[in-house]
This record gives structure tokens, C-alpha cells and sequence, in this order.
């Protein structure tokens, strides 16, 4: 077989004098999103590069531990990673991650704009490629609410089992539910990180989530609480809103969305530092196909997140089987967005670490 080397853009390395295929292993989440994922841009890039092949790991959850292992290991067996804002910046800050040259590493966008203008404010860390700008928020079944009882129009509906008796699905973390619970306990939304740096702030959050932790079903993946509300074992529950676009449009489940202080999120790709130059390379190609114009704009025909791209935004159209409009579905659209809650990537990654660890005692209590 011809000898042949690795260049950007090609699927096959050298090794040792034969040509072999290459592959990569891509992390992500798992679910609605990895499908997105999947069809929008790794399935067309697979088309045009017949040699390559990619697995996916559902580890993103875990990827700042499991990074830093294989760091200390000397073993770095992921190519690319995706990733939360946040956690992206912990991983830039620790060298865990790669920095990126913008305009040098990823293509302009459609209009001409160059990278670094197209995404804009997005690009919140050296190492950080913004995909899609996404939400925590709730849903409810109306059927299992009270009679009488009216459709809830606030987050807070979370804290009131009063009016709204049964169990309710939070992730088991501290991220969104210490912002939620402050804001319920009537902290403004403009002091709600000041007051979390305290440890008096601290302790009122979880003084308030104390008040329904005997009525939470803790999640850790996104898929949970849907089923658990489709299955009746819950009355309303936190999730990504992508994650509940799935079960009521493409799933015809009974739920309304409670919009009210969703939380705005970043996700996007990191690339793991001291990557060898023939397992780096396929995965710059595979990045800068990825992240351009079209194929953000194509995810969203599959999921309803918005891209990160300003120049993918025109190019978002109907849903890619279903042949709704997407835009109404978006947590960007203005119907949705009239009470947002814009979360701190820069605060939780310099307090994500204490703040885990605290909420892990609180629930062991």
C-alpha cells in the first residue's frame, strides 16, 4: 500500500510505512443532542471521508475529572471533547485544553465575517468552540396539577408544593438549582452571584432548597426527567430544553414548557492538550467542517438549540423530519426569553470545585 502522510484534511495516517484508516473518539451527552450531532455534521463529514471513523464516548458529564486523569496517566485517549462553557474555562486555565487560534483554525463565516467576529461574545475561553447556546428550564403535565390549580408561571412553582403538591426531577448538582433557589428565597437577579460567594449566601440556597428536598427526584441525565414526568412519577422537573422539545414535539407528550428564568448555557468543543500531531490534525480538519456556517445552522433542524454562529441564525429553518418552524422553539425567541437568567461561565468555574463538594454533603444529610 502507497505510503502516504498526514495532512489537514485527510482521513489516513502513517504508520509505520502502511496507510491506515483513522479514528477518532469524539465525547459528548448522549440522547437528542449527540443525535444532532450525528446527523448534522458527522454523518456528511464521514460521506466525504470514507477512511475515517469516529466513536463517541458519553462522558461529558465527567470530562474535567476524567481529563485530568488521563493528563496525570500520561494517556490521553479522546480527540475531541464537548463540553460547558465552564467547564471548558477550567480546563483552558488548568492546560488541560488547547488553545485556539480563531481565524486561523476555523473557517469565516458565509457572509465573510471573519471566526472570531461570527461567534462573537460567545467566546468566553481561549480553548473554547461555542456550538450552541442552549437552557436549563421546566415543564409540567397540566393534567396532574390540582383542580383549580392555576398553570404555573414562575420557576418558583418549583418551591411550592403547596399549590403544586408532588415530586419534582433537579439535576444533582448545585448549577441553576443554589441561582433558582436564591431567586425563589427573593434575591435579585443582578446580586444572586454575589450573594452565592458568601458562605451566608450559600447556606440560605440550600435553607431553600431544605424546603422540598424530601419531594426531589435528583437527575443526572438530561433524558431522566422527561420519562419521569411521561410516567407520572413527578409533577414538573427541570431539564435542557432541547431535551423537552424532543418528548412534546417529537414524542407527543403532554407537557407545557415553564420558560420563566431559564438558565442560558454555552456547549462547544474542546480539544485535549498534547495531542500527537497525526491524531491532531483530522481532528482540526473535522472542527473547522463542524463549526462552519451551514452545519451550525443544520444542528438546529434537528435539536432546538440556537447556534452559536450570528451567521447560522438566517440559515435556521423547519425541523429536518417533522417540518415545523424552529425559531419558535428556540430559547432565544423572544415569546420564550422575556425572563431570562444568564448563567456565570467565569463564577462557577472558579467555584465549581467547593461548590460540588458542598452539595454533595448537603445531600447526604
Amino acid at each position: 500500500m502507497q505510503l502516504k502522510t498526514l495532512l489537514l484534511g485527510s482521513a489516513v495516517a502513517s504508520i509505520g510505512g502502511m496507510a491506515v484508516a483513522q479514528d477518532m473518539t469524539f465525547v459528548s451527552w448522549g440522547g437528542a443532542y449527540q443525535a444532532s450531532q450525528q446527523k448534522a455534521y458527522v454523518e456528511p463529514y464521514l460521506a466525504d471521508h470514507p477512511d475515517m471513523s469516529i466513536t463517541w464516548d458519553e462522558s461529558s458529564a465527567e470530562a474535567v475529572a476524567k481529563l485530568r486523569a488521563m493528563n496525570e496517566a500520561g494517556n490521553i485517549t479522546w480527540d475531541l471533547v464537548d463540553v460547558v462553557a465552564a467547564d471548558a474555562i477550567r480546563l483552558c486555565d488548568e492546560g488541560l485544553a488547547m488553545e485556539i487560534d480563531f481565524d486561523e483554525m476555523l473557517a469565516e463565516g458565509d457572509d465573510g465575517t471573519s471566526a472570531e467576529d461570527d461567534f462573537g461574545d460567545l467566546l468566553v475561553s481561549d480553548c473554547f468552540i461555542p456550538q450552541i447556546v442552549y437552557s436549563t428550564t421546566a415543564a409540567y403535565r397540566p393534567d396532574l396539577l390540582p383542580e383549580g390549580a392555576p398553570a404555573p408561571e414562575s420557576i418558583c412553582a418549583m418551591f411550592d408544593t403547596e399549590t403544586y403538591p408532588g415530586k419534582r426531577a433537579l439535576e444533582q448538582r448545585p448549577i441553576n438549582n443554589m441561582e433558582w433557589a436564591l431567586l425563589c428565597d427573593g434575591v435579585a437577579k443582578e446580586d444572586i452571584y454575589d450573594v452565592l460567594e458568601t458562605e451566608e449566601g450559600q447556606d440560605q440556597a440550600f435553607a431553600k432548597l431544605d424546603t422540598i428536598k424530601d419531594d426531589i427526584i435528583w437527575w443526572s441525565a438530561a433524558a431522566e426527567p422527561p420519562q419521569l414526568l411521561a410516567d407520572g412519577e413527578i409533577v414538573m422537573g427541570s431539564s435542557y430544553n432541547g431535551r423537552w422539545f424532543s418528548a412534546i414535539e417529537e414524542q407527543d407528550q403532554p407537557f407545557e414548557m415553564l420558560w420563566d428564568a431559564q438558565v442560558f448555557d454555552l456547549d462547544g468543543w474542546i480539544i485535549p492538550a498534547g495531542l500527537p500531531e497525526e491524531r491532531l490534525e483530522p481532528v482540526l480538519d473535522f472542527v473547522r467542517f463542524a463549526t462552519d456556517t451551514q452545519r451550525l445552522a443544520d444542528q438546529a433542524a434537528y435539536i432546538s438549540y440556537g447556534p452559536a454562529r450570528q451567521s447560522s441564525a438566517p440559515l435556521v429553518g423547519d425541523h429536518a423530519e417533522l417540518g415545523i418552524p424552529m425559531g419558535p422553539h428556540m430559547p432565544t425567541a423572544p415569546e420564550n426569553s422575556q425572563n431570562v437568567f444568564v448563567y456565570n461561565y467565569t463564577w462557577w468555574a472558579d467555584y465549581r470545585d467547593d461548590l460540588d463538594a458542598k452539595f454533595q454533603a448537603w445531600l447526604a444529610q
